[in-house]
Order: structure tokens, then sequence, then C-alpha cells
């Protein structure tokens, strides 16, 4: 079963901006228990999303500057990427149709994904 791959500030380039399919970013920290929520219920799309679309993880604690880089003032915080851009994007814990439809709508228009 694939799991979030954790980014960090040096890897976030290669792994999220020069990805040739669409990126979802879940940004969090291990205290957060919407966080944890919303971790696990990425983790359990991970394996149908395979191939489709990119998850990764960011902890705000460990990557300050990532975490200022996108403002993030609340979390859990979803950023999609796509062509290495932000698509979408969604603060809070949300249910998991909002983030299927959210990543479907980027997938539908993405050449790399099909």
């Amino acid at each position: 079963m694939s799991k979030a791959l954790e980014v960090t500030a040096q890897t976030f380039q290669a792994e999220v901006l020069d990805s040739p399919l669409p990126v979802l970013m879940d940004l969090y920290a291990t205290w957060c228990m919407p966080c944890v929520m919303m971790g696990k219920m990425l983790d359990g799309l991970a394996p149908k999303l395979e191939g489709k679309v990119k998850i990764v993880k960011v902890n705000v604690d460990e990557q300050p500057e990532l975490a200022a880089a996108f403002n993030v003032s609340s979390i859990p915080m979803l950023v999609l990427f796509k062509d290495g851009k932000v698509a979408e994007h969604v603060v809070g814990a949300v249910p998991q149709r909002q983030v299927l439809a959210m990543v479907q709508k980027v997938i539908s228009t993405s050449p790399a994904a099909r």
C-alpha cells in the first residue's frame, strides 16, 4: 500500500514542482488531531490515486520555510499542484469526497495522469 511521501525543503523542487503528475501536498503537524485524521484518509486514498496523483506530506514544525512559503496559518492544509503551480488549496479537515472532487478536477485536465 502506498503512503504519502514526506517532503522537505531540500526535496520539494524535485518531488513537487518537477513532478510529471499532479501533486497533493498535506501540510500537517503531529500534535494536530484533525491533521492525523486527514493523514489517515489520504493514506487510504493513496492506492486509489496511484499513477494519477502523487501525495506528499510536509510537517510544518520540521519544515518552517515551506510553511512560510505557503502562508500556513491553520492546519491541516491541502495544496494541489499541477505543472508545478498551485491549482487548488483547502484549509481544515474536509471530507474525502471534497478531496476527491478537487483532485478529479485537476486530473481531468492533466495529460500526464491519463
